[in-house]
């Protein structure tokens, strides 16, 4: 699939340069490609290519890949990115490495009471409706601090940091502003004591804005794997 190289080296690019630009090391930042309603086979290939973390944000969708690929198991990390529902924990506390999605403590609850034994802590990020969008999943900035606190004590978890899917905004500083906040609201958590060290912010169309405000994970699907089709 040389599209898809393609499409990753320049993905890939974008991040060195905004790095360079913002005096940032590029390998301090994370490429999570967003392979949600792409096929188990143009997983395999983006891996073939170099890329090991994909994000999923349907359940049964992520579920059915993962199986797929159980050849790969142990070279792939699978971050759990949608809105997560109290009755659809269970297979991603088993089967994913990552959630960037909690966004309430009953999830992250939920999480903990059913992460297997055998498997490490599962990391989770605190998803931040940071653009206050009556539309979007997410804590509010004052609810998060709290919730933060409360996330981090429970067993077979590990609170990673913070996530946010901004407003879609113009320039480039318009969109630096929303995730300008999401740093600000991390770095007061890291004051008050947190040990967090993930950034989950950027998409394919501000990844720039949000690498130039300290994203440590950018989470990128169409600039990857070309426009989705969603009629299924």
């Amino acid at each position: 699939m040389p599209d898809l190289i393609h499409n990753l080296e320049a993905v890939q690019q974008r991040i060195a340069m905004a790095a360079h630009v913002a005096g940032r090391d590029a390998r301090s930042i994370a490429l999570l490609a967003v392979s949600k309603t792409f096929p188990a086979e143009d997983v395999r290939a983006a891996h073939v290519a170099g890329q090991c973390a994909f994000g999923e944000n349907y359940v049964q969708e992520a579920i059915t890949k993962i199986e797929a690929l159980a050849d790969l198991r142990g070279t792939l990390e699978w971050h759990f990115i949608g809105p997560l529902q109290s009755n659809k924990t269970r297979p991603v506390a088993e089967q994913f490495d990552w959630v960037h999605s909690v966004d309430r403590l009953k999830i992250a609850q939920r999480l903990s009471e059913q992460r297997p034994d055998n498997l490490p802590a599962l990391n989770v990020c605190l998803q931040v409706n940071i653009s206050g969008e009556t539309s979007k999943s997410g804590l509010s900035v004052a609810e998060a601090v709290e919730v933060a606190r409360e996330i981090a004590a429970l067993p077979k978890l590990k609170l990673r940091g913070l996530m946010a899917i901004p407003e879609p905004v113009g320039s480039i500083d318009e969109q630096r502003v929303p995730h300008r906040r999401l740093r600000e609201l991390f770095e007061r958590l890291r004051d008050e004591g947190l040990q967090l060290d993930t950034l989950s912010m950027g998409m394919s169309n501000d990844l720039e804005a949000a690498v130039l405000e300290g994203a440590t994970i950018v989470r990128v699907g169409t600039a990857i794997f070309g426009a989705r089709d969603y009629s299924n």
